[in-house]
């Protein structure tokens, strides 16, 4: 599934192409993705200008020019096709469900093969309170995001310091591969209990985490599977990786991650591990994180 980094990836390629222009066509080619579309869907989008790309968590929000935000969702598998004028008129693929045309004849599809995808409409007013948002945590890239901040949401948790990564309402839109990132780069244990990570651990791993995000949206996110820029270009951060997807191999990943972590000590050579943790499996480096 994209995470935070590609999401963010995605919504400033669609923000070069769409912010300050009008959706002169809009087509559902199906009245459902992972959930029904909303009501008139395209007839509610269709003539709107785009005013502002932004996004929450791994939510992509559109902000129009009536008061609404157009919210998607790329789930597992989805992906923003980008097509200029001149491209419009190619073969639509078969995964293609919806579509946005802009004003300069730039096209738009989402593309979404396993259809885990979802798109809604909702007042900008009160948007924090809509059922996507409501209780999700603090950016990780904001001000509001802390050691102190994160201290307080882990206090009392006794379900392992990986797993309350994950909870999004502990820091919103961080997900597997940056989870295990993050800990390596703190020294964290995946095992650790939560409640315990207090003090210079809670600041360590905040850092880890906005310094992984950071990295990754620098390299255009990390490229498993579906996942392509909308540009169709390869994010490139998987070559960075230190743990994830590593078993078996050096703490600290390739030779270019490596030499790139030296000058901390966050690497040892150690041989990568994995363990499974709710479901999903989680690489850490037994020696350099405790």
């Amino acid at each position: 599934m994209p995470e935070l980094p590609e999401v963010e990836t995605v919504c400033r390629g669609l923000a070069r192409v769409m912010e300050g222009r009008r959706l002169v066509r809009v087509e559902a080619r199906r009245p459902d993705l992972r959930f029904p579309l909303p009501e008139d869907f395209a007839a509610r989008v269709q003539g709107r200008r785009v005013e502002r790309i932004r996004r929450r968590a791994k939510y992509m929000l559109l902000h129009l020019d009536d008061g609404q935000v157009l919210i998607g969702h790329l789930g597992m598998s989805g992906r923003m096709r980008v097509l200029d004028a001149a491209g419009a008129a190619a073969p639509l693929e078969t995964h293609d469900h919806l579509g946005f045309v802009t004003d300069d004849g730039t096209t738009v599809w989402f593309n979404d093969a396993r259809r885990f995808g979802y798109f809604d409409l909702a007042p900008a007013d009160g948007l924090d309170s809509h059922r996507f948002f409501a209780g999700l945590g603090p950016e990780p890239l904001g001000n509001a995001f802390s050691g102190p901040v994160l201290a307080a949401a882990l206090n009392g948790k006794k379900t392992p310091i990986k797993a309350a990564l994950l909870d999004q309402r502990v820091v919103a839109g961080v997900g597997n591969i940056y989870a295990c990132e993050a800990l390596h780069r703190a020294g964290i244990s995946p095992r650790r209990l939560a409640r315990t990570v207090q003090g210079g651990r809670a600041e360590a791993l905040a850092t880890a985490v906005r310094a992984v995000l950071t990295d990754a949206i620098a390299a255009g996110g990390s490229s498993l599977r579906d996942y392509v820029q909308p540009d169709g270009e390869l994010g490139y951060f998987q070559h960075a990786w230190r743990v994830y997807g590593r078993e078996g191999e050096a703490c600290g990943g390739s030779d270019a991650a490596r030499a790139a972590a030296a000058a901390s000590g966050a690497v040892c050579g150690a041989p990568v591990r994995r363990l499974v943790q709710s479901a999903r499996s989680t690489f850490y480096c037994g020696r350099c994180q405790r």
